[in-house]
């Protein structure tokens, strides 16, 4: 039976699954490969900018509710979830039909560049839940919650979307 004083608890079971399910697909498309495909090198600058973009409205969606603006706050944050999306989606298409490409640099540069990156994939793995979770709390009005979870997962977003947008400067020259 659904406890009435917390309508969004029955989601969490969901959320957990969601959370577990997209990194394991996506780990396992990896493995994937489109025959034939056309490499689709033009992918990774668009999804750097939509990961540009989402760090920008992630700032603003903060002002926003900083400033009371709940409606513009609540809008900007599904449009930051449907980029997260697209983002999702095109990374996968992209390593479906493109080979890997090896970070050049090297000595310092390249443990730079393994550090954001592994911190960038870890990270974007635990946002999964947190997004989930705040967003679940908000809908149902549980704003206190929602808070909660806000404050820790909005600068890990941030940091997983401005490290994306590192990540690809860093990699771009060694694409072929």
């Amino acid at each position: 039976m659904m406890n009435k004083d917390n309508p969004s608890k029955k989601y969490n079971t969901l959320i957990i699954i969601i959370s577990i399910a997209i990194p394991l697909i996506v780990a396992l498309l990896f493995k994937v490969r489109i025959p034939d495909a056309k490499p689709m090198y033009e992918l990774p600058p668009i999804y750097a900018s939509i990961n540009a973009l989402t760090a920008v409205m992630l700032v603003v969606a903060l002002l926003a509710i900083k400033k009371g603006k709940r409606i513009l706050h609540e809008r900007i944050m599904k449009v930051n979830i449907f980029l997260s999306l697209i983002f999702l989606v095109m990374y996968i298409i992209y390593h479906m039909t493109t080979d890997p490409t090896s970070f050049g640099g090297e000595d310092t540069l390249k443990y730079i560049y393994l550090f954001i990156l592994i911190t960038h994939i870890v990270l974007s793995i635990a946002l999964i839940p947190l997004v989930l979770l705040a967003y679940s709390k908000a809908a149902f009005k549980q704003f206190e919650t929602h808070k909660k979870i806000a404050r820790f997962a909005f600068p890990i977003w941030l940091y997983v979307t401005v490290t994306g947008v590192v990540v690809y400067l860093m990699i771009s020259p060694y694409y072929p």
